[in-house]
């Protein structure tokens, strides 16, 4: 029977070094640190879904013991928790905390989506990392290492982790669906695992949590990826391929049309589909980097909150002008 009660993420999570996919080169060099017993404060930077917190969970079980891990282990997300007050509190306390630690042993803070920490705040952690003994060691998890101040970066060891390959992403959804019997019509099953990395956007976590939606939806048995595609916030091949004919033949209207008919629309994955088959529409020449510009403006509107569905036509209305007229 398949198993839908316990995330797949977290069921499938690796458990040792071996198990994480593609960051051989990371890896390694974390692997000879924990063995030595030497490990510095650390960075992990990269894209979303790459192994970042699964391999500080691995250091953790190797540095901590089993007994003493959860008095010992502190997990924060910092985007939700990590402010002023709960720095000075709950991160301060348990840093100086020593009731629970042999001379030996470590305690470990492990902070992720540190970019998100406010740089006011990151000033206020930088002093703690300053001032923490030397068996307290931070780990902090970051999509942008750019975000992080300087002077917690110098005191930091930068592991960076890279984006997965379609093959090595595909490879272990193939592995998970093995292991949990689905059954995936043969015909269809190629085209499946393209549209779930795409939908990814090379996000393994994602990418899984996309396979359990389709089994939890029922979207396998008739499968259509169109299916999977909606339900995800994206368009459905059959609308996108109308949307590109109407901008080709600059139509403002029946672009809006065709839109309107979509309802569980995500503006990011619809940014995302169109630079996608933005080489289907004849762009003038010299026009490709204004347009990618206009791209990312309009990305950075939406992320600030202006209306979607707005700055979208705006796009749309971008395309048709750069576009080359067709002859007649």
């Amino acid at each position: 029977m398949i198993d839908l009660e316990i995330p797949w993420v977290e069921k499938y999570r690796p458990n040792s070094f071996d198990e994480i996919v593609s960051q051989n080169l990371a890896i390694e060099n974390l692997k000879e640190l924990v063995s030595k017993g030497n490990m510095p404060h650390m960075i992990f930077a990269g894209p979303a879904g790459t192994g970042k917190t699964s391999t500080a969970l691995i250091i953790a079980k190797h540095v901590i013991k089993k007994e003493s891990y959860f008095s010992n282990v502190l997990e924060l997300n910092a985007s939700d928790t990590v402010r002023m007050d709960y720095v000075r509190s709950v991160i301060k306390n348990f840093v100086s905390q020593n009731l629970n630690l042999e001379k030996s042993a470590l305690k470990l803070i492990i902070l992720d989506e540190a970019d998100n920490i406010p740089n006011q705040v990151q000033q206020a952690l930088r002093r703690i990392i300053e001032k923490a003994s030397l068996n307290v060691k931070f780990i902090l998890m970051c999509n942008y290492i750019n975000r992080i101040i300087d002077p917690i970066i110098s005191r930091c060891a930068v592991f960076r982790f890279t984006n997965l390959s379609k093959d090595k992403v595909i490879e272990r959804l193939r592995f998970i669906s093995k292991k949990e019997n689905l059954n995936i019509p043969q015909t269809q099953e190629n085209a499946f695992y393209e549209t779930l990395f795409f939908i990814s956007g090379g996000d393994l976590r994602k990418a899984i949590n996309t396979l359990q939606m389709s089994v939890a939806l029922k979207l396998l048995k008739n499968l259509d990826t169109n299916e999977i595609l909606k339900v995800s916030g994206f368009l459905d091949n059959s609308t996108l391929n109308e949307l590109l004919k109407n901008i080709k033949s600059k139509n403002l209207i029946s672009s809006r049309d065709t839109l309107e008919t979509v309802e569980n629309l995500d503006a990011r994955n619809f940014l995302r589909q169109i630079v996608g088959r933005l080489n289907e529409l004849d762009i003038k020449p010299g026009h490709l980097n204004k347009t990618l510009s206009y791209f990312g403006d309009v990305d950075y509107r939406i992320s600030q909150g202006a209306d979607e569905r707005i700055q979208l036509m705006s796009l749309i209305g971008h395309l048709i002008k750069s576009s080359i007229k067709k002859k007649k």
